[in-house]
């Protein structure tokens, strides 16, 4: 199923964060992993420079993930899916899929009492 990221939402929720992790996954199935500094612009993640390895795993593997690491302890991490675009030394990132996660406490308001993760997707309401 297919759910359409809230991309406003999504865009405020970056105020939140410092720095990203980009994850690729390169024609061995092994993920190669970088820190970069994504921008938002006309619905889409601007990621900026990249190096060699990442621009040939997402040449040959256009899904990429971004990870916002939260700025304090028991903070949300921002996870986005999305479709890596490269042109020339730059990639773009369109949002497929956008989730602010963090561990379930007893205080956790947005799960079940079972469950072991507190998250808020950032979707369009149905």
């Amino acid at each position: 199923m297919s759910v359409k990221v809230d991309l406003a939402q999504l865009a405020d929720s970056l105020a939140d964060f410092d720095y990203a992790y980009l994850a690729t996954v390169g024609d061995d199935y092994r993920v190669h992993t970088v820190v970069v500094s994504p921008g938002f612009t006309d619905g889409a993640l601007e990621v900026g420079e990249i190096g060699r390895h990442t621009r040939n795993n997402v040449t040959s593997h256009r899904d990429v993930t971004l990870i916002w690491p939260p700025r304090a302890p028991g903070g949300y991490t921002l996870i986005v899916d999305g479709t890596g675009m490269p042109a020339d030394d730059s990639l773009r990132v369109i949002p497929t899929r956008a989730v602010l996660h963090r561990q379930a406490t007893a205080e956790s308001t947005s799960t079940s009492a079972s469950c072991l993760h507190d998250c808020v997707p950032i979707e369009q309401a149905k």
